[in-house]
Protein backbone atom coordinates (compact mmCIF):
# COMPACT_ATOMS: atom_id res chain seq x y z
CA UNK A 1 0.00 0.00 0.00
CA UNK A 2 1.32 3.01 -1.16
CA UNK A 3 1.59 6.19 1.85
CA UNK A 4 1.70 9.63 0.46
CA UNK A 5 3.92 12.03 2.22
CA UNK A 6 2.24 14.54 4.25
CA UNK A 7 4.81 18.16 3.48
CA UNK A 8 5.97 19.48 6.24
CA UNK A 9 4.73 23.11 7.28
CA UNK A 10 7.09 25.90 9.22
CA UNK A 11 5.62 25.54 12.96
CA UNK A 12 5.33 28.69 15.04
CA UNK A 13 8.31 29.44 17.52
CA UNK A 14 8.57 27.84 20.50
CA UNK A 15 6.54 29.40 23.03
CA UNK A 16 9.11 30.07 25.60
CA UNK A 17 11.17 32.34 22.97
CA UNK A 18 8.08 34.45 22.29
CA UNK A 19 8.72 36.34 25.83
CA UNK A 20 12.39 37.03 24.61
CA UNK A 21 10.83 38.33 21.47
CA UNK A 22 8.95 40.28 23.24
CA UNK A 23 11.41 41.89 25.11
CA UNK A 24 14.17 42.46 22.21
CA UNK A 25 11.13 44.22 20.51
CA UNK A 26 10.58 46.30 23.56
CA UNK A 27 14.26 47.23 23.78
CA UNK A 28 14.35 48.34 20.23
CA UNK A 29 11.54 50.83 20.34
CA UNK A 30 12.44 52.29 23.90
CA UNK A 31 15.77 53.10 22.00
CA UNK A 32 14.05 53.89 19.13
CA UNK A 33 11.71 56.08 21.49
CA UNK A 34 14.52 58.05 23.16
CA UNK A 35 16.74 58.78 19.76
CA UNK A 36 13.26 60.50 18.30
CA UNK A 37 12.80 62.30 21.57
CA UNK A 38 16.73 63.74 21.42
CA UNK A 39 15.75 64.49 17.29
CA UNK A 40 13.08 66.50 18.40
CA UNK A 41 15.07 68.16 20.70
CA UNK A 42 18.26 68.81 18.60
CA UNK A 43 15.67 70.99 15.79
CA UNK A 44 14.16 72.86 18.58
CA UNK A 45 17.44 74.09 20.15
CA UNK A 46 19.98 74.02 17.54
CA UNK A 47 18.21 74.86 13.96
CA UNK A 48 19.98 77.89 13.32
CA UNK A 49 16.93 79.90 11.59
CA UNK A 50 14.98 80.85 14.88
CA UNK A 51 11.94 81.46 12.78
CA UNK A 52 12.01 77.99 11.46
CA UNK A 53 12.87 75.95 14.68
CA UNK A 54 9.24 75.03 15.61
CA UNK A 55 8.10 74.58 11.96
CA UNK A 56 11.37 72.20 11.09
CA UNK A 57 10.63 70.24 14.37
CA UNK A 58 6.97 69.75 13.65
CA UNK A 59 7.17 68.25 9.96
CA UNK A 60 9.91 66.35 11.76
CA UNK A 61 7.27 65.09 14.50
CA UNK A 62 4.95 64.44 11.48
CA UNK A 63 6.81 62.74 9.24
CA UNK A 64 7.20 60.02 12.17
CA UNK A 65 3.93 59.78 13.48
CA UNK A 66 2.65 59.00 9.75
CA UNK A 67 5.26 56.26 9.47
CA UNK A 68 4.01 55.03 12.29
CA UNK A 69 0.52 55.19 11.14
CA UNK A 70 1.15 54.21 7.65
CA UNK A 71 3.86 51.75 7.29
CA UNK A 72 3.35 47.69 7.74
CA UNK A 73 5.38 45.83 9.18
CA UNK A 74 6.22 47.55 12.40
CA UNK A 75 9.74 46.05 12.10
CA UNK A 76 9.42 48.59 8.45
CA UNK A 77 8.41 51.57 10.33
CA UNK A 78 11.04 51.38 12.97
CA UNK A 79 13.60 51.47 10.18
CA UNK A 80 12.25 54.49 8.33
CA UNK A 81 12.17 56.24 12.13
CA UNK A 82 15.83 55.16 12.50
CA UNK A 83 16.23 56.70 9.25
CA UNK A 84 14.60 59.44 9.97
CA UNK A 85 16.65 60.07 12.86
CA UNK A 86 20.05 59.61 11.49
CA UNK A 87 19.15 62.78 9.23
CA UNK A 88 18.41 64.77 12.14
CA UNK A 89 22.01 63.33 13.33
CA UNK A 90 23.88 64.25 10.39
CA UNK A 91 22.58 67.71 9.84
CA UNK A 92 23.59 68.14 13.47
CA UNK A 93 27.23 66.71 13.30
CA UNK A 94 27.51 69.25 10.25
CA UNK A 95 27.12 72.65 13.28
CA UNK A 96 30.47 73.63 13.15
CA UNK A 97 31.82 75.73 16.28
CA UNK A 98 33.64 78.78 15.75
CA UNK A 99 35.98 81.47 17.02
CA UNK A 100 34.02 84.36 16.12
CA UNK A 101 30.89 85.47 17.87
CA UNK A 102 29.05 88.01 19.85
CA UNK A 103 30.83 86.71 23.15
CA UNK A 104 30.52 88.23 26.55
CA UNK A 105 33.22 89.98 28.11
CA UNK A 106 34.73 88.17 30.29
CA UNK A 107 35.57 85.07 27.61
CA UNK A 108 35.91 87.73 24.93
CA UNK A 109 39.48 86.07 24.01
CA UNK A 110 41.10 82.86 24.05
CA UNK A 111 44.07 81.94 25.85
CA UNK A 112 47.37 81.14 23.28
CA UNK A 113 50.83 80.08 24.41
CA UNK A 114 54.59 80.19 22.77
CA UNK A 115 56.82 77.54 24.02
CA UNK A 116 60.66 78.52 24.05
CA UNK A 117 62.71 76.09 25.37
CA UNK A 118 61.95 76.50 29.07
CA UNK A 119 60.29 79.80 28.79
CA UNK A 120 56.05 79.83 28.45
CA UNK A 121 54.61 82.78 27.37
CA UNK A 122 50.96 82.70 27.65
CA UNK A 123 48.44 85.33 25.98
CA UNK A 124 45.27 86.30 26.38
CA UNK A 125 45.66 85.15 30.15
CA UNK A 126 42.30 86.60 32.12
CA UNK A 127 43.08 88.82 35.83
CA UNK A 128 39.92 91.19 35.76
CA UNK A 129 39.53 93.55 38.28
CA UNK A 130 35.80 93.07 39.53
CA UNK A 131 33.58 95.30 41.26
CA UNK A 132 30.36 92.68 40.51
CA UNK A 133 30.41 89.20 39.70
CA UNK A 134 29.29 90.87 36.33
CA UNK A 135 30.87 94.07 36.48
CA UNK A 136 34.55 94.23 35.55
CA UNK A 137 37.71 95.89 34.03
CA UNK A 138 41.04 95.27 32.67
CA UNK A 139 40.80 91.47 31.95
CA UNK A 140 43.83 90.75 29.91
CA UNK A 141 47.37 90.55 30.06
CA UNK A 142 50.29 87.85 28.82
CA UNK A 143 52.17 85.82 31.80
CA UNK A 144 56.04 84.27 31.02
CA UNK A 145 56.50 81.66 32.84
CA UNK A 146 59.37 78.92 33.25
CA UNK A 147 58.92 74.96 32.66
CA UNK A 148 61.84 74.85 35.28
CA UNK A 149 60.37 76.60 38.07
CA UNK A 150 57.11 74.87 38.29
CA UNK A 151 56.64 73.35 41.53
CA UNK A 152 53.14 72.16 42.13
CA UNK A 153 50.04 71.30 41.10
CA UNK A 154 46.79 72.02 42.93
CA UNK A 155 43.23 71.27 42.79
CA UNK A 156 40.44 74.19 43.26
CA UNK A 157 37.06 72.48 43.65
CA UNK A 158 33.85 74.21 43.84
CA UNK A 159 30.26 73.05 44.38
CA UNK A 160 26.74 74.65 44.57
CA UNK A 161 24.38 72.32 46.46
CA UNK A 162 23.75 69.51 43.83
CA UNK A 163 25.61 66.46 45.14
CA UNK A 164 26.44 65.34 41.59
CA UNK A 165 27.50 68.31 40.13
CA UNK A 166 31.46 70.55 40.73
CA UNK A 167 33.90 72.55 38.78
CA UNK A 168 37.41 71.85 39.60
CA UNK A 169 40.25 73.96 38.43
CA UNK A 170 43.74 73.24 38.11
CA UNK A 171 46.45 75.41 39.24
CA UNK A 172 50.05 75.40 38.95
CA UNK A 173 52.56 76.91 40.66
CA UNK A 174 56.21 78.51 39.53
CA UNK A 175 58.55 79.50 41.91
CA UNK A 176 57.51 80.64 45.46
CA UNK A 177 53.88 82.50 44.53
CA UNK A 178 53.25 82.93 40.70
CA UNK A 179 50.17 81.00 39.70
CA UNK A 180 48.29 80.02 36.46
CA UNK A 181 44.98 78.46 36.77
CA UNK A 182 43.18 76.74 33.78
CA UNK A 183 39.00 76.72 34.14
CA UNK A 184 37.68 74.18 31.45
CA UNK A 185 34.54 76.33 30.70
CA UNK A 186 31.50 76.52 28.11
CA UNK A 187 32.09 79.74 26.35
CA UNK A 188 28.74 82.69 26.47
CA UNK A 189 27.67 84.42 23.56
CA UNK A 190 26.00 88.08 25.09
CA UNK A 191 22.49 87.23 26.37
CA UNK A 192 23.38 83.25 27.08
CA UNK A 193 24.01 81.56 30.29
CA UNK A 194 24.28 78.25 30.79
CA UNK A 195 21.50 75.60 31.44
CA UNK A 196 22.27 71.66 32.06
CA UNK A 197 19.83 70.93 29.09
CA UNK A 198 21.46 72.85 26.65
CA UNK A 199 24.52 71.58 27.13
CA UNK A 200 23.56 68.55 25.81
CA UNK A 201 23.28 70.41 22.34
CA UNK A 202 25.68 72.60 20.16
CA UNK A 203 24.68 76.13 22.19
CA UNK A 204 28.56 77.21 23.72
CA UNK A 205 31.89 76.55 22.57
CA UNK A 206 34.32 75.59 24.35
CA UNK A 207 37.34 77.63 25.97
CA UNK A 208 40.28 76.91 27.84
CA UNK A 209 40.61 80.30 30.36
CA UNK A 210 44.09 80.86 31.93
CA UNK A 211 43.82 82.84 34.43
CA UNK A 212 45.29 84.38 37.94
CA UNK A 213 43.88 82.93 40.59
CA UNK A 214 42.53 86.38 42.13
CA UNK A 215 40.26 86.32 38.92
CA UNK A 216 39.22 83.02 38.33
CA UNK A 217 38.86 82.13 42.02
CA UNK A 218 38.02 85.56 43.64
CA UNK A 219 35.21 84.82 41.43
CA UNK A 220 33.78 82.21 42.87
CA UNK A 221 34.19 82.71 46.64
CA UNK A 222 33.81 86.89 46.95
CA UNK A 223 31.39 87.60 44.12
CA UNK A 224 28.58 84.59 43.01
CA UNK A 225 26.68 83.38 45.54
CA UNK A 226 26.76 80.18 47.47
CA UNK A 227 29.37 78.65 45.45
CA UNK A 228 31.89 76.19 48.30
CA UNK A 229 35.44 76.21 46.93
CA UNK A 230 38.63 74.06 48.36
CA UNK A 231 41.67 73.70 47.73
CA UNK A 232 43.96 70.48 47.61
CA UNK A 233 47.72 70.14 47.18
CA UNK A 234 47.94 67.20 44.48
CA UNK A 235 50.33 64.49 45.19
CA UNK A 236 51.95 64.97 41.26
CA UNK A 237 55.55 64.89 41.27
CA UNK A 238 57.10 68.57 39.82
CA UNK A 239 57.98 66.35 36.83
CA UNK A 240 54.29 65.12 35.94
CA UNK A 241 53.47 68.46 36.81
CA UNK A 242 55.15 69.83 34.14
CA UNK A 243 53.80 67.58 31.41
CA UNK A 244 50.09 68.03 32.87
CA UNK A 245 50.74 71.48 32.33
CA UNK A 246 51.84 71.28 28.72
CA UNK A 247 48.84 68.97 27.72
CA UNK A 248 46.78 72.16 28.80
CA UNK A 249 49.30 74.62 26.49
CA UNK A 250 48.86 71.58 23.45
CA UNK A 251 45.00 72.24 23.89
CA UNK A 252 44.81 75.69 24.61
CA UNK A 253 46.66 76.59 21.33
CA UNK A 254 44.72 73.62 19.04
CA UNK A 255 41.42 75.40 20.42
CA UNK A 256 42.54 79.07 18.87
CA UNK A 257 42.67 77.66 15.42
CA UNK A 258 39.83 74.35 16.21
CA UNK A 259 37.50 75.39 18.02
CA UNK A 260 35.68 72.31 19.81
CA UNK A 261 31.51 72.34 21.29
CA UNK A 262 31.06 72.18 24.55
CA UNK A 263 29.20 69.36 25.94
CA UNK A 264 27.91 68.21 29.11
CA UNK A 265 29.06 64.83 28.80
CA UNK A 266 31.64 64.47 26.32
CA UNK A 267 33.73 68.09 26.56
CA UNK A 268 33.07 69.65 30.15
CA UNK A 269 34.91 70.40 32.77
CA UNK A 270 36.23 66.66 33.50
CA UNK A 271 35.91 64.84 30.72
CA UNK A 272 37.50 66.87 28.46
CA UNK A 273 41.15 66.04 29.40
CA UNK A 274 40.45 63.40 31.58
CA UNK A 275 42.44 60.30 29.29
CA UNK A 276 45.15 62.29 28.90
CA UNK A 277 46.24 63.71 32.41
CA UNK A 278 45.73 60.08 33.45
CA UNK A 279 48.08 58.84 30.50
CA UNK A 280 50.53 61.54 32.37
CA UNK A 281 50.31 60.44 35.69
CA UNK A 282 52.03 57.55 37.73
CA UNK A 283 49.88 54.74 38.24
CA UNK A 284 46.69 55.63 35.79
CA UNK A 285 43.07 54.31 36.94
CA UNK A 286 40.72 53.79 35.42
CA UNK A 287 37.20 55.61 34.08
CA UNK A 288 35.15 56.20 36.72
CA UNK A 289 31.34 57.49 37.16
CA UNK A 290 32.46 60.63 39.48
CA UNK A 291 34.57 62.01 36.26
CA UNK A 292 31.00 62.51 34.70
CA UNK A 293 29.17 63.41 37.61
CA UNK A 294 31.70 64.78 39.42
CA UNK A 295 30.44 66.61 42.71
CA UNK A 296 32.51 64.07 44.36
CA UNK A 297 35.51 64.60 42.29
CA UNK A 298 37.53 65.37 45.29
CA UNK A 299 36.55 62.38 47.20
CA UNK A 300 37.68 60.05 44.41
CA UNK A 301 41.31 61.76 43.99
CA UNK A 302 41.10 61.33 48.05
CA UNK A 303 40.43 57.54 47.39
CA UNK A 304 43.03 57.16 44.54
CA UNK A 305 46.09 59.00 46.35
CA UNK A 306 46.28 61.63 44.15
CA UNK A 307 45.67 64.63 47.66
CA UNK A 308 47.72 65.19 50.04
CA UNK A 309 45.72 64.37 53.23
CA UNK A 310 47.83 64.51 55.97
CA UNK A 311 46.95 61.45 57.48
CA UNK A 312 43.14 63.17 57.97
CA UNK A 313 39.75 61.32 56.67
CA UNK A 314 38.36 62.59 53.92
CA UNK A 315 35.43 64.72 55.60
CA UNK A 316 38.01 66.36 57.90
CA UNK A 317 40.43 67.41 55.32
CA UNK A 318 37.38 68.96 53.28
CA UNK A 319 36.73 71.13 56.35
CA UNK A 320 40.57 72.22 56.49
CA UNK A 321 40.26 72.94 53.14
CA UNK A 322 37.61 74.82 52.23
CA UNK A 323 38.94 78.45 51.29
CA UNK A 324 35.49 80.96 51.19
CA UNK A 325 36.50 82.83 54.66
CA UNK A 326 40.03 83.55 53.85
CA UNK A 327 39.58 84.10 49.97
CA UNK A 328 36.93 87.07 51.10
CA UNK A 329 39.81 88.37 53.49
CA UNK A 330 42.19 88.31 51.33
CA UNK A 331 40.29 90.00 48.32
CA UNK A 332 42.49 92.46 46.60
CA UNK A 333 45.99 91.86 48.00
CA UNK A 334 48.70 90.84 46.01
CA UNK A 335 49.38 88.05 48.35
CA UNK A 336 45.86 86.38 47.33
CA UNK A 337 46.94 83.26 46.14
CA UNK A 338 49.87 82.63 49.20
CA UNK A 339 47.10 84.05 51.49
CA UNK A 340 44.43 81.51 50.71
CA UNK A 341 47.00 78.76 51.41
CA UNK A 342 47.70 79.72 55.10
CA UNK A 343 46.85 76.62 57.20
CA UNK A 344 45.82 74.41 54.21
CA UNK A 345 46.99 70.58 54.84
CA UNK A 346 50.36 70.48 52.01
CA UNK A 347 50.81 73.77 51.97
Amino acid sequence: MNTKQVPSWPTSPPTRSRPLRRLVLAIMWFVLTLLTLWGIAALYVDFRVPALRIPVTVIYVLVVIAILLKVKPRLGAAALCFAAFCIVLTWWLSLKPSNDGEWQPDTARTAWAEIDGDRVTIHNLRNCDYRTKTEYSNCWSDRTVYLSQLRYADLFFTTWGPKYIGHPIISFQFGDNDHIAFSIEARYKVGQAYSAVLGFFRQYELIFLAADERDVIRLRTNYRKDEQVFLYRTTVSPERSREVFLVYIDYLNKLRDHPEWYNAVTRNCTTTLDSQIAANLKDPQSWNYQLLLNGTLDELLYDRGRLVTGGLPFPELKQREHINAAAQAANQSADFSELIRVGRVGF
